[in-house]
């Protein structure tokens, strides 16, 4: 575990929110989407099934507490929870927060526009409450 480090994009289009037993959780930098990646702090996986059964099992879980915390957090419709990899292969699980009235509704998020950065204080204050509502989970 001492050799993981996380993936130059998710680096640059991420801030970290904390870390959770297995994944760090991070606030993807997009104003028109609340979203959180997970990223589990293990080395050369891209898979889900590349975590051994236990870990795969925490993994789980962690989702499960992000959705949650994403219903808390924004009050959106619906979450939409994935892993694609398809860009970076680091394994990273998508948490979602989605609304009929966002800018690709009813259609997937990903290549969809522009990101657009969430101004520093916006940022800062949407990071507060979600560090606050991931301890209280």
């Amino acid at each position: 575990m001492t050799d993981f480090s996380l993936d130059p994009r998710l680096a640059t289009d991420t801030i970290p929110v904390g870390d959770l037993p297995l994944c760090s959780v991070l606030l993807l930098d997009d104003a028109r989407f609340p979203w959180f990646v997970l990223v589990p702090r293990r080395s050369d996986l891209s898979e889900i099934t590349d975590l051994p059964p236990e870990e795969a099992a925490t993994l789980m879980e962690e989702m499960r507490i992000a959705t949650a915390v994403m219903q808390r957090l924004a009050q959106p419709d619906k979450v939409n929870v994935g892993a694609l990899g398809n860009v970076v292969a680091q394994l990273h699980v998508h948490v979602v927060g989605r609304f009929r009235s966002d800018p690709a509704w009813p259609g997937p998020v990903w290549g969809h526009g522009t990101r657009t950065p969430y101004p520093s204080h916006a940022a800062a204050q949407l990071v507060e409450r979600a560090r606050a509502l991931f301890q209280a989970a």
